[in-house]
């Protein structure tokens, strides 16, 4: 355990003028405030805190974060409030520990949920100080540290998961190399031990017998650089284990055919200096293609600059070499961590200047569930990056597999949901078109145009996808709630009564729903059923209802005549297939304007259409309250096409498979999908799906392929 006293020494040493006070009084409240409380391990509670506090130190942060890093557990583990924190030790210093402080008491459905909700929070808390993240990582760090004490072998597995899809991936995105690797590392140890351990006596084995060749590299390096004039510091430095193994499982490559476990560092002065150094390099060893990166002029988003090339090296060696000032250095190693060591005068902690940290933002107000935000989050995270340009010259970071549309959304979601089209190098492309390293894209945008739901399917960024997902649900919610509000309608007009917003407005609480479109929108939805809504409206119906039958000896309906809207027949209207989302037409049957049709409540997808003939109807008679009343409205003949399914008997001969489309494309009709579901030497069996404007269009096409000598059998698929 660190001392008082040798914490504040490691604090002044970087900075004299810390506020000695304020550790001194830090460390001891926490110290008093844990008292007695243990770890797992059985170590005093109060050795984490003070821990922590010395891995911040190791960063060079100011004595605000220390004094974070002392205090970070005492609001959620002992008695200590904000307040109180706030009156002894500021309200900046308050504001940290709250951002950091665990949210164990959230009651969620499950840990996963808890996982997502409390990284939301973290992310929430972090872009207003960035120093919450950094707090938060040292405390992670040295959990992953003492994670062997716990027993439960699962909770370990669990938690070092965790570090590694959440903490590890953070640390990389603010530049934090070392903390990084030791987070992955240890999280390795956990998952996969034995695989670690035969990476481990591999390297030693390595070591032994490659020292020679090492510093042989080590030393000719050195010397071409001098010889060129340059003054350097050269070091090899050996991958981590959990690195290599991910690059063997990437890469399904065997340990002994990595050529690069050792990776060699060229510290120099200054920028120019750095591609002398990459000349002197490139001059006397050949460069490996397509292994060479200008992180220099091209920065990462965390930050990090230095240039990255591979070369036949001394003695044949195939040997990686990263040249950077020692600026670049302190950067690829502390991260963002650098920008907050107590020299800086100015500091920015609006942790919105990170891109990526913007993005996650908006993730937060797109996705709906926590599940949902931990998922996108984890794409914007995870994924190795391409670097793209706007018209003016900006750069964009993207994912590998990024497209267009992820490209318009990272710019501005508004751009995104308008977008209709890309030009990509001076040349258009579809929105599915991959982005390549130095791209320059142009999107195209339409006031008009509106997310599409096909896009989920091929973008790459957390963010568009949940821009996606949001706008499809809020088109969904309000084609659902149309659906809810002709349903509940029909039974308020069955039953007597007239249907207003305002009685649903009663029952709002009881549903716990925030609005009347929330209620409508669960009906259409198939979430709530109808006779639910209407009885908690009128609660009293039901005992009016049998005392009537009471009277009569039967069931008497306290119905009211009515009149019926001029034209309306109650039927709900049928708009057509893509634009309405609350409406589907089944499989099964395929219905298309001219069959008869009934509607039938499908829980979480509204409404689906049948035929009235359909033979999975058969499992719903059990279901009355499911069933509805729907038509073709007056306008459906001239809609879009409907897909009618054919099954078709077609003769096993040349040709006939021609004369098939032929007929059925001079007759207006577009093949969408065929499948031959059964074949003989003599005859092939086919299902065709087939885009029609209604009945009569249908039976037309079937009628001209009866006419042809090569079919012997065509009519309507049914279900299957």
């Amino acid at each position: 355990m660190i001392r008082q006293y040798e914490l504040v020494e490691r604090v002044k040493a970087y900075d004299p003028s810390a506020d000695e006070d304020l550790i001194n009084r830090a460390y001891v409240y926490s110290m008093k405030a844990h008292g007695s409380q243990k770890r797992a391990s059985g170590d005093p509670y109060f050795v984490h805190p003070i821990e922590v506090a010395g891995i911040l130190a190791g960063m060079k942060l100011d004595t605000g974060s220390i004094v974070t890093g002392l205090l970070h557990d005492t609001v959620e583990d002992t008695g200590a409030t904000l307040t109180e924190l706030e009156s002894l030790f500021g309200r900046e210093t308050a504001q940290l520990v709250d951002g950091v402080t665990k949210l164990s008491k959230l009651e969620l459905q499950s840990d996963q949920s808890k996982q997502a909700e409390n990284f939301r929070k973290l992310v929430l808390a972090m872009s207003k100080d960035i120093r919450v993240l950094l707090v938060k990582l040292a405390d992670r760090l040295h959990n992953m540290r003492t994670l062997g004490a716990f027993a439960d072998a699962e909770k370990r597995r669990r938690i070092a998961r965790e570090t590694l899809e959440i903490y590890a991936p953070l640390a990389e995105r603010i530049g934090m190399h070392g903390m990084q690797e030791e987070l992955e590392d240890l999280a390795f140890a956990q998952l996969h031990a034995d695989a670690r351990e035969s990476i481990v006596r591999r390297l030693a084995q390595l070591r032994e017998e490659g020292q020679d060749v090492v510093s042989k590299v080590l030393a000719e390096l050195r010397q071409g650089l001098e010889e060129g004039g340059l003054k350097a510091t050269v070091v090899g430095r050996e991958k981590r284990p959990y690195s290599i193994w991910r690059k063997m499982q990437r890469k399904n490559m065997a340990f002994e055919q990595l050529a690069d476990i050792m990776a060699f560092r060229i510290v120099v002065e200054t920028e120019g200096d750095c591609y002398h150094a990459l000349g002197l390099i490139h001059s006397r060893y050949a460069s490996l293609p397509g292994r060479f990166k200008d992180y220099i002029s091209t920065p990462k988003p965390n930050g990090y600059r230095s240039l990255h090339t591979a070369v036949i090296g001394p003695m044949r060696q195939r040997i990686e070499v990263q040249i950077r000032t020692r600026d670049m250095q302190e950067i690829a190693e502390l991260g963002v961590a650098a920008h907050w060591a107590y020299k800086q005068d100015e500091r920015n902690q609006d942790g919105t200047q990170y891109r990526w940290l913007r993005d996650l933002l908006d993730i937060v107000d797109q996705a709906q569930k926590p599940e949902e935000f931990l998922e996108h989050t984890k794409l914007a995270l995870f994924q190795d990056q391409v670097f793209c340009f706007t018209p003016k010259g900006a750069v964009i970071a993207l994912p590998q597999g990024a497209t267009p549309v992820d490209f318009a959304y990272a710019v501005h979601s508004q751009i995104g949901d308008t977008c209709v089209g890309a030009r990509v190098n001076g040349r258009m492309v579809t929105l599915r078109h991959l982005l390549q390293n130095g791209d320059q894209v142009e999107i195209i945008t339409s006031k008009t145009s509106t997310p599409s739901p096909e896009w989920e399917r091929f973008v790459a960024t957390g963010k568009a996808r949940a821009c996606i997902r949001r706008f499809i649900r809020a088109q969904q919610h309000d084609e659902h709630a149309k659906l809810g509000r002709s349903m509940l309608q029909g039974v308020f007009r069955q039953e007597g009564y007239d249907f207003s917003d305002k009685a649903l407005e009663g029952v709002l609480k009881i549903f716990k729903a925030g609005q009347v479109d929330d209620i409508l929108a669960n009906v259409g939805a198939g979430v709530l059923g109808t006779r639910d809504v209407f009885n908690a409206v009128f609660p009293g119906h039901r005992a009016l209802v049998q005392q009537e039958k009471e009277k009569s000896g039967k069931v008497v309906p306290l119905n009211r005549a009515r009149k019926t809207a001029p034209g309306g027949n109650g039927a709900i209207p049928i708009r057509g297939l893509i634009p309405n989302l609350a409406v589907h037409y089944a499989r099964c049957c395929h219905p298309i304007p001219g069959d008869r049709i009934v509607g039938i409540v499908t829980t979480g997808k509204g409404v689906t259409i049948h035929t009235i003939d359909c033979d999975t109807l058969e499992s719903f008679y059990n279901a009355p309250e499911r069933w509805l009343d729907v038509s073709w409205d007056a306008g459906a003949d001239a809609a879009d096409d409907h897909v009618g399914r054919i099954q078709v008997t077609i003769s096993n001969e040349p040709g006939s498979l021609g004369t098939l489309t032929t007929v059925i494309g001079k007759n207006g009709g577009n093949i969408t999908n065929l499948k031959i579901t059964s074949r003989s030497v003599d005859f092939f069996e086919i299902l065709i799906d087939i885009d029609v404007k209604d009945v009569k269009h249908l039976t037309n096409i079937i009628a001209a392929l009866r006419a042809m000598p090569v079919i012997s059998a065509v009519d309507r698929a049914r279900s299957r």
